[in-house]
């Protein structure tokens, strides 16, 4: 039995698709479907079962996977050990993070990534949606927010501040606010997720935290286009400062309420580097973070 398959196997009862596990190997869905029922075929069982929406595994697929799975991480450890002992880093490195982040973050470190290591090449997903890290055998991902632990371990690469902004031009035609909560009475942009659409945390010098209620008639699930509203005068909005540094430093946003720490969430927020909580990680994983954490962890906020 080719390890191929196991891993086919693995990877199709993670996803419950076949034509997610196609996509990611750049497959066809009929191709992977014919793999998996050679291998019921050679076990004699039925390892899936099949509906128009899903698949689900039978009993005796669980029984199996239970018992293939860490063979097959194993497996895959025991050869990245191997290689990694005598050759530079090497190999196909699958990196996901939100569309502005990586944009503004990642993006702009790639060309000199690629000078140092240009036998590991990289594969980045950009989607601000939820993403199974596991079923899109995700090696690195950056994510922002408070600490979070889904089965990968977290390495802070940097705090984040987020600062209620608005345009001058906002400022001029509505006025400037005395205090958090006349945010109230005002239209903001707000991020298309529950903690950041109905309220925002304040923490004054002395302190003292306060929950101001918002609303807004704009909801964005990107981060870059609230941004972009802001500058349009279209309201306040909470932007993480490594987001509109350069509008601020250029008089494009103003930060509406400097004495005051904000939040959606946490104020324990940052930028966050994850992978897999398995013994041994890979060359190629492991001088990507490190790079990160060179580029990231000491810059100017």
């Amino acid at each position: 039995m080719e390890l191929d398959i196991l891993k086919l196997f693995v990877d199709v009862s993670n996803q419950g698709s076949f034509a997610a596990v196609a996509r990611t190997r750049a497959a066809d869905p009929s191709t992977v479907s014919r793999a998996i029922s050679g291998l019921e075929d050679e076990l004699g069982v039925r390892l899936f079962h099949r509906t128009t929406r899903r698949l689900s595994l039978t009993e005796a697929g669980q029984l199996y996977l239970a018992r293939v799975e860490p063979l097959v991480q194993e497996l895959d450890a025991a050869h990245d050990m191997a290689q990694d002992i005598s050759a530079a880093p090497v190999g196909k490195l699958r990196v996901t993070t939100s569309a502005t982040c990586g944009q503004r973050l990642i993006t702009p470190l790639l060309k000199e990534f690629r000078e140092r290591y240009p036998a590991v090449s990289i594969d980045l997903l950009l989607s601000d949606s939820y993403i199974d890290l596991v079923a899109e055998r995700i090696d690195v991902a950056v994510r922002l927010g408070p600490r979070l632990d889904n089965g990968f371990v977290g390495t802070k690469l940097t705090p984040v501040r987020y600062l209620v902004c608005a345009s001058p031009q906002y400022v001029r035609e509505y006025g400037a606010l005395r205090t958090p909560q006349q945010l109230s009475q005002r239209d903001c942009v707000l991020f298309d997720l529950p903690d950041y659409r109905s309220s925002w945390l304040f923490r004054d010098e002395a302190d003292i935290d306060t929950v101001v209620p918002v609303h807004g008639g704009v909801v964005i699930s990107n981060v870059e286009a609230i941004r972009q509203c802001a500058l349009n005068g279209m309201g306040p909005a909470l932007l993480a400062d490594w987001l509109v540094k350069e509008d601020l430093a250029q008089g494009k946003l103003v930060n509406l309420f400097p004495d005051h720490r904000v939040t959606a969430t946490d104020f324990e927020t940052a930028v966050w580097v994850l992978y897999p909580s398995r013994t041994y990680l890979p060359q190629k994983a492991r001088v990507f973070v490190d790079f990160l954490k060179a580029k990231l962890r000491h810059r100017d906020a």
